[in-house]
C-alpha cells in the first residue's frame, strides 16, 4: 500500500463512517487480476468497526468493471440483496471518482468460512453440512424473485439468452486459438440440447461452495456477484454442482456438502417451482464447459502479459479438470493410463530432469512454505504445483502424445503432425462432425484423461472413469 492510498482512504473513512477516530490497520486479503479486497479496522468513539474494501485492481482504469458488471453495480445488487432476505454485508460507501481510491466499495465485514476445502471437511461444519444444499436452494429461490427492475438496474447487467450464452462462452475458446477437440464437442452438445421456454430473472452468475460464507448457524453471505446477469436461472443451481466446486468430495453434487433433491426441495419451498433434472444437468454440463473456457482464457491473458501472474498459468491447466468433467457427464467410460508407480524417470544420467524438478517442488511446498505468511506461502505452493506439473510433462508426455496421435490418425484416416491433427479435429466437430462418429468418444475420453493425469491426477473425475 502506497501513502498515497492510505492517506485517502483515511479521508473516506473519516467522512462516511460516524463517529470516526483513526484507521488502525488496512491489511490486503485478496489480489485477484481484476480486484483486490483489503480488511479496514476503523476506532470510533462508540468502539472498534470492521470494513471490507473491494476495489479495481490499481492498475485497471478507475470506472472498470469486474467480470461482466461494474463495481458500483456490484455494491447495487449486495443492498438489494440483504433488502430481498439473502444474507450478506451491509454496503457503507460506493467510491466516487474524486476519492482516489479507483473503483469500488466499503462494505461490512463479516466473519465466517469461505475456504471451500474447510467447509466440506472441517468438524466444526459437521452438524451444519447437512443443511447446506437446502440452505442453498432457498436462497437461490429469493435471488431470483429479486426486483432488478425496480432497483433501477435496468441496462446495467447483461441480459442473455441460454443460445447466445453458449455461443459467446464457445468464441471467447475460440480466440485463444487453442484446439481442445473436447471443448469443441461439448459445444456441440449444448446447442443440440438448449432449454426450451426457460425463465428470465437475475442470475447470480458465481453460485458456489467457495463464494459462500459459512458460520456455525449456517449460510451468513452470499459473496462476488460480479458475474450476475439477467438470465434462466437453472445456471445458478447448476453451477453449485459443478464437480471443480466439491472440492473433491465428489459424491455430494451440490457443493460437496449436499444432494440435489435437497437443493431442489429448497428451491421449490422458496419460488414455488419444480426444476426438472434434464434442465440441471444442462447448466452443470454448460458450468463445466465455461469453466473449461474461462481457465483457458485466463492462461492465455497471462501467455499474452495482460495479467502477470504466478497463479494464471497453474488455473490455466486445470482446464482438463473441468473437460474430463464433461467426458464423465456426456461420453463415460473406459480409458487407460500410464503406470504411476515407477520411478520419477527413466534414464542413466543422475539426476534426470523429473527427479530435479521433484526435488525442488517439495523444498517449496515443505519449507519455504512454512516459513512465509499466508499471502506468499500459498505463492510457494503455487510455484511447486507448477514444478510438478512439469514434472509429469517429463514422466507422461512423450508417450501420450504419441498415442493421441495414433489415435487421431486412424480417426482422421490421415497421417501428420499431432498439433495439425488436432486442430482438424476441431475444424471437423465445427463443421458439424457427427458427435457419434465411431472412435470419435473414446479418442476424447482417453485424451482427456491423460491430459489430466499431467495437470491434475488428484483431481476426483480422473478416479471416476
Amino acid at each position: 500500500m502506497t501513502e498515497n492510498f492510505t492517506r485517502a482512504l483515511e479521508t473516506v473513512l473519516a467522512r462516511e463512517v460516524a463517529g470516526f477516530q483513526a484507521m488502525l490497520y488496512c491489511k490486503q486479503m485478496t489480489a485477484g487480476a481484476s480486484q483486490e479486497t483489503y480488511r479496514v479496522a476503523v476506532a470510533t468513539i462508540t468502539g472498534d468497526q470492521h470494513l471490507a474494501l473491494r476495489r479495481s485492481q490499481p492498475t485497471l482504469a478507475a470506472d472498470s468493471s469486474v467480470g461482466s458488471i461494474s463495481l458500483e453495480t456490484e455494491a447495487r445488487l449486495f443492498e438489494l440483496a440483504v433488502a430481498g432476505g439473502i444474507p450478506g454485508p451491509r454496503v457503507v460507501y460506493v467510491l466516487q471518482h474524486g476519492d482516489g481510491l479507483g473503483a469500488g466499495f466499503l462494505m461490512q465485514w463479516l466473519e465466517g468460512e469461505t475456504l471451500g476445502q474447510r467447509i466440506v471437511r472441517a468438524e466444526e461444519f459437521t452438524s451444519i453440512r447437512p443443511k447446506l444444499a437446502r440452505e442453498c436452494g432457498e436462497i437461490l429461490g429469493r435471488i431470483h424473485a429479486l426486483d432488478w427492475r425496480g432497483a433501477g438496474l435496468e441496462g446495467k447487467l447483461p441480459e442473455i439468452e441460454p443460445a447466445t450464452l453458449v455461443d459467446e462462452t464457445w468464441s471467447h475458446y475460440r480466440d485463444t486459438n487453442v484446439p481442445v477437440p473436447m471443448i469443441d464437442y461439448t459445444w456441440r452438445w449444448l446447442k443440440d440440447n438448449l432449454p426450451r421456454n426457460s425463465r428470465t430473472t437475475l442470475v447470480h452468475g458465481d453460485f458456489r461452495n467457495g463464494n459462500l460464507m459459512i458460520s456455525a448457524g449456517g449460510i451468513n453471505a452470499v459473496l462476488d456477484w460480479e458475474l450476475a446477469q439477467v438470465g434462466d436461472p437453472v445456471r445458478d443451481l447448476g453451477w453449485l454442482c459443478v464437480n471443480s466446486w466439491r472440492f473433491g468430495k465428489s459424491e455430494l453434487p451440490v457443493g460437496g456438502f449436499g444432494n440435489i433433491d435437497e437443493l431442489l426441495a429448497g428451491y421449490r419451498a422458496t419460488s414455488g417451482i419444480d426444476v426438472a433434472p434434464g434442465e440441471l444437468e444442462f447448466w452443470q454440463i454448460f458450468g463445466s464447459f465455461w469453466w473449461a473456457m474461462a481457465t483457458l482464457q485466463m492462461a492465455n491473458a497471462w501467455r499474452n502479459g495482460e495479467t502477470p501472474s504466478l497463479e494464471r498459468p497453474v488455473i490455466g491447466r486445470r482446464s482438463s479438470e473441468a473437460q474430463m468433467d464433461c467426458v464423465n457427464l456426456l461420453i463415460p467410460g473406459d480409458y487407460s493410463l500410464p503406470a504411476t508407480g515407477h520411478a520419477i524417470s527413466d534414464g542413466t544420467q543422475l539426476p534426470m530432469p523429473a527427479e530435479l524438478l521433484a526435488g525442488v517442488a517439495e523444498f517449496l511446498r515443505e519449507e519455504v512454505a512454512a516459513k512465509l505468511d499466508s499471502h506468499n506461502a500459498f505463492l510457494a505452493r503455487v510455484a511447486a504445483n507448477s514444478l510438478g506439473i512439469a514434472q509429469r510433462e517429463f514422466q507422461y508426455g512423450a508417450e501420450l502424445a504419441r498415442q493421441e496421435k495414433r489415435r487421431l490418425e486412424v480417426l482422421l484416416r490421415r497421417q501428420g503432425e499431432l498439433d495439425d491433427l488436432r486442430l482438424e479435429l476441431v475444424n471437423r466437430l465445427r463443421e458439424n462432425m457427427p458427435l457419434d462418429t465411431p472412435g470419435l468418444p473414446e479418442h476424447l475420453r482417453q485424451t482427456v484423461a491423460g491430459q489430466l493425469l499431467i495437470d491434475q491426477p488428484r483431481y476426483s473425475a480422473l478416479q471416476q472413469g
